[in-house]
């Protein structure tokens, strides 16, 4: 029987003779350490873009007793003729409440000289409706009752038979897919769609290197919480990360499989099978911000990435090492507090072919530790999940690494992908990317 992929954590003494730091070396480490959640990353354009001619307010249907809530902002193509050609696309991961205005701008980002993705749709008839929510943090199946809700809102407004398009950006894809089939799994559940979108979306599953999941939890114990009081490893700890994220520690001292260690996911995981795993009804179209032909980043698997010493505490993260046994991932100290970790068979994902996070260099700077700038970003939403293909979301029983074939796209779950012509930033909106969303929904 094959090895799960799980993480092992050594709680490590120092030295004899060494003590616990005083009071004045906490407060110093503290004080250095930016009180602010790790990992987030703001989707925004320049400023000074269209507003939106209208604003739904969002409610779910209840989950778990759990009403989450959100908004719709509403850009019509003609403002005199109303709602008659939706294109419904929802936001992603990331901590707090979205902001629409920001990504309505994100994603009509002018390139070469050409209008930006939204005004080529809006001058092709499409009504652009963001939808937004309050906590994108929380469950998944919480926030896709707020997309049922932007859905049947969209059917209800709209003038007109004109089908709709859904989908999203990152989890705002999940989001939509969970929607979607959900709908369909419901007599009285019709979507009206045509179409589903998603945009570098992690079908199975996302990446964020579990030894810097592990520094995250590790230093905000050390560090004041912000004024909002959250902490470090606040979007880590959140639903939504577990349920998204394809490997998950739930603190610095854990130790065992990492692909099963959340619940929330084995739950969504399990709830995505129960209504179809993917709508059936629409067109289903995805995009990657990987590469196809297996060109990856050039992080050599198990080397440093940063190494970071202060008098009473340091960190160590490697890139991940491609499988093995007992590999070293990095460790952490402060004061008499030592963590140092081993994986055995997880694969070397930061460097597969994929859209792109600074990680490495996101918490490299909220330690002031030094990097390179070649080492900061690591692969987010490796390619083979971004487009779906046909292989378990928890044995991820496939390569991220090689090239995708067209046998395994004819296998996979969408029915047309287009790939970006370099590794780019998770979310990177590219004009190879925009010029095949407008090309097949014309």
């Amino acid at each position: 029987m094959a090895q799960e992929p799980r993480i092992d954590v050594s709680l490590t003494a120092l030295k004899e003779g060494q003590s616990e730091p005083t009071k004045a070396e906490l407060a110093e480490i503290a004080g250095s350490l930016k009180p602010e959640v790790w990992f987030t990353t703001a989707l925004s354009g320049e400023a000074g873009g269209r507003d939106a001619d209208v604003v739904w307010d969002l409610t779910g249907a209840p989950y778990k007793g759990q009403t989450a809530t959100g908004q719709a902002a509403v850009y019509y193509a003609n403002p005199k003729l109303g709602l008659r050609k939706p294109f419904l696309f929802a936001d992603g991961f990331n901590y707090g409440p979205s902001d629409l205005p920001g990504l309505f701008s994100y994603f009509n980002t002018v390139a070469d000289g050409r209008p930006g993705l939204f005004d080529q749709l809006l001058a092709k008839g499409y009504d652009i409706v963001l939808i937004g929510f309050t906590e994108r943090h929380t469950h998944i199946q919480a926030n896709a009752e707020v997309a049922i809700d932007a859905i049947r809102r969209a059917i209800a407004e709209r003038k007109g038979d004109e089908r709709l398009t859904v989908g999203g950006v990152s989890m705002g894809g999940i989001i939509t897919r969970y929607a979607l089939a959900k709908l369909e799994s419901d007599p009285q559940g019709d979507h009206q769609a045509a179409t589903y979108l998603s945009f570098d979306s992690p079908h199975n599953g996302a990446w964020i290197p579990l030894i810097l999941q592990q520094m995250a939890y590790f230093f905000e114990d050390y560090t004041p919480a912000g004024p909002d009081g959250v902490k470090q490893a606040e979007l880590i700890r959140s639903p939504a990360a577990q349920q998204l994220l394809w490997a998950w520690v739930e603190n610095a001292k854990y130790k065992g499989p990492v692909a099963t260690a959340s619940d929330l996911r084995k739950e969504f995981l399990a709830d995505l099978d129960r209504v179809g795993n993917f709508p059936r009804i629409p067109r289903k179209l995805g995009v990657s911000n990987g590469r196809r032909d297996g060109v990856g980043l050039p992080l050599p698997a198990g080397e440093v990435a940063f190494d970071w010493q202060a008098l009473i505490a340091s960190a160590t993260a490697r890139f991940q090492p491609n499988k093995g046994d007992k590999e070293r991932i990095g460790g952490m100290h402060l004061g008499l507090a030592v963590r140092r970790s081993t994986t055995t068979e997880v694969p070397a994902l930061d460097s597969v072919p994929g859209g792109t996070l600074d990680s490495f260099g996101k918490v490299a700077t909220a330690l002031k530790a030094k990097i390179s700038d070649e080492y900061r970003s690591g692969t987010f939403v490796p390619a083979v999940s971004a487009v779906a293909l046909g292989f378990d979301p928890v044995k991820w029983d496939v390569d991220p690494a090689a090239a995708i074939s067209e046998d395994a796209l004819q296998n996979g779950h969408l029915d047309a992908v287009k790939f970006d012509d370099a590794n780019t930033e998770h979310s990177h909106v590219s004009r190879v990317l925009v010029d095949w969303i407008v090309k097949q929904l014309a």
